[in-house]
This record gives structure tokens, sequence and C-alpha cells, in this order.
């Protein structure tokens, strides 16, 4: 039995549902590049004072050994995220000397690839696999593509809230399967308003004049008085063709209608050949150029800007960990690193994507056309995206909401007066006013585009001339100052002392328990 948005609202309004949307679980994921106070790379490679990268449950590297990405356990409100975030930065500062964490998505002063250091996971097989891994996206699509920062926000809800809308609706499947298919029908509204997600927070509508050096492109790029591109109505060019896009997999056309259907469409990527990957080769001269040759090494290398997740088990891929356990959270990856908070992502932010998440959990949410055909709704989502990231501020842009065009002002403004009863619930959910607050924030943003962090970078860089590079220093040499003045919250300075060491031991152990050689071990994990 499916019920409108009103009677779910007014279903988990009642006192024995409504506490289970207090308990909604969060993880942060945020990249930030190392940086020397001029604003060029660190050539430093990842310190061990950090523990190590393979092992460390907080701070490890993600491409590059100068790209760092913090990690943040599962917490419960919005506050303990960001302290979370904002103590794994501190202790990683204090480690760092003088160097400083970029506070924006886009790299800058990066004119060499063969200068981006790929991240080294020490002697093991497993360390091994994943800097060849890193090899291959090299080779595939160059490594300025792959040291722009994102954050990935990782959101549950509880068994309880689950439970509670299995009653109402009157399932009577399994738990688990239930659980899967709902955050299935999640994902499905998720690809219809996620371009919402960059219109509100995109901030990479400039980039330094490096980053497009060699690189074709036919989007109608400006030139700022100090030198930087950038596109008039840009939100978010990091999600965009020129960013962590992959014109390889659009063909792919994974179907988010349920999760069979999803895990067969990452199984066919993974052992479907490429005829332009083919001619790297896999194994020339005796080093690994890529783990294989097809359209996707591993399932990692699907750039979505949304994923299902499971929290796989040691040597459990992630499909298969999906598919033993069903889906227990979602991985949202559309966030630009935020310039104005020190942690990339503010309270506020969480807020609207705790209201934005339940509003696709509760509202009717139809299975998606996804044929080849461009006309189907499938790929109507896409195009939204991509119209959003390259001109979202453009007042004469219009969406596709079915056969229907409309405004940004239009289409945002609906969306939003059915979230307003989500942040009511939410709001009676937690005894506050903060959820309704800050979804006035923002549809203040869906009414007037000057109001968004991609405007106000642009009138920054175009109107008054600044420097992006400058101002962006500035902001890392105020948000160092800030983290390490600040008293550790959520974690105390022995714990991240004891986890440095805790990780280098693992790391070892790890090494010392490979029984065969890496040729071996790469046929063993993709048999």
């Amino acid at each position: 039995m499916t019920l409108s948005l009103n009677e779910y609202i007014a279903a988990f309004a009642q006192k024995k549902h409504i506490s289970s949307l207090s308990q909604l679980g969060r993880g942060i994921e945020r990249e930030a590049l190392r940086v020397l106070p001029q604003g060029r790379l660190s050539e430093k490679p990842h310190s061990e004072r950090l523990g190590a990268a393979l092992t460390h449950p907080n701070i490890t590297t993600d491409y590059s050994e100068t790209l760092l990405e913090f990690i943040t356990p599962v917490s419960h409100t919005p506050e303990t995220a960001i302290a979370q975030l904002e103590d794994v930065q501190k202790f990683t500062l204090s480690q760092l000397d003088d160097e400083l964490l970029w506070p924006m998505s886009m790299p800058c002063f990066v004119d060499d690839d063969d200068k981006i250091p790929l991240a080294q996971f020490g002697k093991s097989n497993i360390g091994k696999m994943k800097t060849v891994y890193r090899q291959g996206l090299k080779n595939r699509y160059g490594s300025m593509m792959q040291v722009i920062s994102g954050i990935h926000f990782n959101f549950s809800f509880p068994k309880s809230f689950f439970q509670s809308l299995q009653a109402i609706e009157q399932n009577t499947d399994s738990l688990d399967d239930y659980i899967s298919d709902k955050y299935f029908a999640l994902l499905r509204n998720y690809k219809r308003y996620c371009w919402l997600i960059p219109y509100l927070y995109g901030s990479s509508p400039a980039i330094c004049g490096s980053f497009l050096k060699n690189k074709p492109t036919d989007l109608p790029f400006k030139k700022s008085g100090k030198g930087y591109m950038y596109l008039e109505y840009a939100t978010s060019l990091r999600m965009s063709d020129l960013g962590y896009t992959n014109s390889e997999q659009s063909s792919l056309k994974i179907c988010y209608n349920n999760l069979s259907g999803y895990l067969d469409g990452v199984k066919n990527a993974i052992n479907l050949p490429s005829k332009k990957f083919e001619k790297i080769g896999v194994k020339v001269d005796g080093k690994y150029q890529q783990l294989n040759s097809n359209v996707l090494q591993i399932e990692n290398e699907l750039y979505a800007p949304v994923r299902p997740k499971c929290v796989a088990k040691p040597g459990e891929k992630p499909s298969q960990a999906l598919r033993n356990r069903g889906v227990e959270y979602i991985e949202v990856r559309a966030l630009d690193v935020n310039p104005f908070s020190a942690t990339g992502i503010t309270v506020e932010q969480i807020r609207f994507l705790d209201t934005f998440l339940t509003f696709c959990m509760l509202k009717s949410s139809p299975v998606l056309d996804c044929s080849q055909q461009d006309i189907s709704e499938q790929c109507i989502t896409e195009e939204n995206m991509d119209a959003i990231v390259v001109r979202g501020r453009d007042p004469k842009l219009l969406l596709r909401d079915n056969n229907q065009e409309k405004s940004v002002k239009q289409w945002g403004g609906e969306i939003f007066a059915e979230m307003a009863e989500i942040a009511k619930l939410l709001d009676q959910a937690n005894d506050s006013q903060l959820y309704q607050e800050v979804l006035a924030a923002e549809l203040a943003k869906v009414n007037d585009a000057n109001l968004t962090p991609s405007a106000q970078i642009l009138e920054a860089v175009v109107e008054n001339n600044q420097s992006l590079t400058k101002t962006a220093l500035q902001k890392a040499t105020d948000y160092r100052q800030q983290l390490i003045a600040k008293d550790y919250q959520a974690f105390t300075e022995q714990y991240f002392t004891e986890s440095v060491a805790n990780s280098l031991q693992k790391q070892r152990e790890i090494e010392l328990s490979d029984k065969v050689d890496f040729d071996t071990f790469l046929e063993n994990y993709f048999s």
C-alpha cells in the first residue's frame, strides 16, 4: 500500500513513529589537497605522523599522496558530525608543519600531471592494487581530474524508521528486502530532484587557467581580469564534463529501479571491454598501467552523483556486500567543498540534506524508464543535472519535469512547498525550529540566484576582480588557525595518537600476511 506524501507525514507525526526521525545516521568524507602557503601542491609524501593511509579509520588519501580524505564515523546529530570533522582536521593540521588544506573543489597551480604523485599504500598486495588502480585512472582520464575535491555525505535511516514505515504501509516483505526497495525508491527520487544540490551548494563556477591546459571544451568560457576562466551562470564545474565525470561511462545507463538490476548493471560495466582503454595496455614492460582494460577497472570507478552502499567486510567487494546484506545507507556525491566553511560542509547543509533525503524517501517514486532513448526519464534527469552545473543561474534556463518545462524558480518552489512539511516533521522529532529555518534560507536562494555560493564567488572574481587563489589561501590560513585553536570535541588527542600507531601496526600485519605474488592476487580478486 502506497500513500501520499501528506499521509506518510501524518502517520510519522504520531507519537509511536516520530522518534525514529531523531536517529538519522550521518557520516562525512571530505577531500582536501595539501598545499603550500604560496598555493602550490605540497610535494611531501603522506606523513607517517598521520598514520597509514591504508588502515587509518579517519585519515587516508584519495587519488594522490597530496589529496587527503577525512572520514567521520556514523553520528546521530548534525552537530556531532561537524565536531568530528573539525577534530580530524585539527589533528591533521597539527601534524602538517606549514601546509594548508585547499578550501575549494577545483585545484589551482597544477600545470603538470606528472607532478601529482599517486597515493601509496605500502607493500601489501591490496596496497599495490590501490596504487595500480590510480595509475589506471591517470592513464584513462589524466591526474588533473583526479585531484578535484568533493564532499561525500553518507546517510541512513534507523531500522526503527523502516519498521514504522512497513507498519504504516501494512507491508509483509522481509525487512532486509523492504529496506533495500525503499532506499531504491529514495535513489530514484534523488535522481529526479538532485539538480537542487549543485544549484544550492555548487561552489566551482570559476577555475584557474592551468586546469584547461590542453583540454578541449565547447563550453563558452570567459576570462576574468585576473585570468580566471568562468561560465557566467555556472554552479559546479566539478560536476560538469570538465570535472569528475566520465564520458566512457555515459552509455552504461545503470538503472536505479531495484537492487538486482543495479548490481547487474555494475557487473556488466566491470566486465565490459573498452577499445579505448585497451590501447593503454594492462602490464607494459613489466609494469601495471591499469588493473584491466574494461570500462570500469573496479566498482569505485563508477562516477555517479549518488550510490547505494553497504559496509563491506574484509576481502568483500562493494557489490558483494550489497548482494549479501542489502542497502545499509546511501552516499551523496554531488556536493562541492564549501569554501565558506572550515570543514567544507556546514550544519545547515546537513539539515537541508536530512530534509531533502527524507522527502525523497516518502514522496511517491515510480520506477524510472531506463531505456537507451534520449527521451527516457533517466536521460532527462541527467540532462537536468548537466544543465544546472553549467548554467543553473541562467534566468532563461528551463528544466524538464516529465513532459513539462519549468524554471528553477517554479520547480524549486514546488519541491520546497512539499519539503516544508518534512521540515516541520523533523523539527517535531528533534524538538526544534532549525529545519524550518534552514529550509527558508535555502528557498531564498531558489527565488534569488544571487544568494547562491556560485554567484558570490563570481561576484568576487569577476565584478570585484579579486584573485580566487589569494582568497582561497587566506581562507585556508584562517581555517587552519581556527581549527588548531579549538579544543577537541568528539575525539581526544590520545585517540588520534593511538589510531596512528594502530594503523601503522595493522598495515605491517597485512603486509606480512600476504601468501601469493601480486599477479596471482589480482587473478584471484577478479575471478
